[in-house]
């Protein structure tokens, strides 16, 4: 059943219609002749796996096309991280095609910068706001300020608090415990469904990791000869992850998979392997998850046996969300990324075309 987004909607087409105004850079025939549309929704299919049946619609569509509008974005981490890095690529580019304008932050992981950045892009007179959160909480101020200013916020990637299509218009992302499903559906495939394994988690309390857990415990349970020994934090950081791994391999020596909750991490406890004189691929099978061609690169050569993909290629599919808002259509309050399995079938084929990243 649709629902009725309740956004200040006395405030939503006077705003949108006063805000672009001021944001326009484009001529007028550049912002007509946009290459939007049918494009713009083929390509948001090719990376959503699946939407949400609860819905929203804007009660107020407006007669501005988003080419006429000014979209913000705000990054949450350094771009040196590769999955940031292609998030922002793939917004950039999505946006620039799409829309009349991009106005563009990075909080650099400072919650108190990304709260600030928000209310810039609000000042600045953006329509419409792409806000991938640093972290779970922290963001409602930020949302009741958009919602004052008619403003929809589409979220990516990391879940926050809030009500879908009250307190931001919907959240883009991968479905975290399946990850984990995938990850052990790889892992019994690797070890045979049969022996020691070690968890190196994300960050304690982050929804990532605790549902990357859950999924991954979920498949483990149910094979009886093989049993989860470890379970300690790497707080997604390959040197922690390496340390903890060391440690791990010698309280348990007979470890024989190693499951983390990150590229960064698994390259971290790959060292750690090589250092004990194990080697991995061999004696330690290794699963992990992002998709970043450190990685992907590993599956090819042999020492990592899988990868689950977190897809970051947000920006057609928030492109997309958008559209539908301000065309009057419906807008689903989730949508789920689509992710690949990475294996020695198809890793270096997924280095070759840059999907891995």
């Amino acid at each position: 059943m649709a629902r009725t987004h309740i956004l200040r909607t006395t405030a939503v087409l006077a705003a949108a219609t006063t805000i672009a105004v001021t944001g326009c850079t484009k001529s007028a025939e550049e912002a007509s002749g946009g290459s939007g549309g049918a494009a713009t929704s083929e390509e948001a299919s090719q990376v959503i796996e699946r939407t949400s049946s609860e819905t929203c619609t804007n009660p107020s569509p407006s007669d501005m096309q988003l080419s006429e509008m000014k979209v913000g974005f705000s990054q949450s981490e350094n771009e040196q991280n590769p999955f940031r890095a292609t998030e922002t690529e793939s917004v950039r580019a999505a946006v620039e095609e799409n829309a009349q304008e991009l106005v563009y932050t990075n909080a650099n992981s400072d919650q108190a910068k990304q709260l600030s950045d928000i209310r810039s892009m609000i000042n600045q007179g953006v329509d419409a706001l792409i806000v991938a959160p640093i972290s779970a909480t922290g963001l409602q101020s930020a949302f009741d300020a958009a919602n004052e200013a008619g403003i929809p916020v589409v979220t990516i990637d990391r879940q926050t608090e809030g009500t879908p299509c009250e307190d931001y218009l919907t959240f883009l992302g991968s479905d975290f415990r399946e990850q984990g499903v995938r990850a052990a559906e790889a892992m019994v495939e690797a070890i045979d469904g049969e022996g020691r394994i070690a968890e190196i988690q994300g960050a304690p309390g982050s929804d990532v990791a605790t549902l990357r857990t859950e999924g991954f415990e979920s498949v483990i349970s149910e094979n009886p000869d093989m049993q989860i020994v470890a379970q300690q934090p790497g707080n997604w950081s390959t040197s922690e992850a390496q340390q903890v791994m060391s440690q791990l391999l010698i309280s348990n020596p007979d470890i024989n998979g190693v499951y983390t909750h990150s590229d960064t991490m698994a390259l971290g406890a790959l060292t750690a392997i090589q250092n004990s004189g194990k080697t991995a691929g061999e004696d330690i099978q290794v699963v992990s998850i992002d998709g970043t061609r450190d990685a992907v690169s590993r599956v090819a050569e042999g020492e990592i046996h899988a990868v689950v993909e977190t897809n970051p290629r947000f920006g057609p599919a928030a492109i997309q969300m958008l559209e539908d808002w301000f065309a009057g259509e419906e807008v689903p309050q989730e949508v789920i990324m689509k992710d690949s399995l990475y294996t020695e079938d198809n890793a270096q084929e997924a280095l070759d075309s840059g999907k891995a990243y």
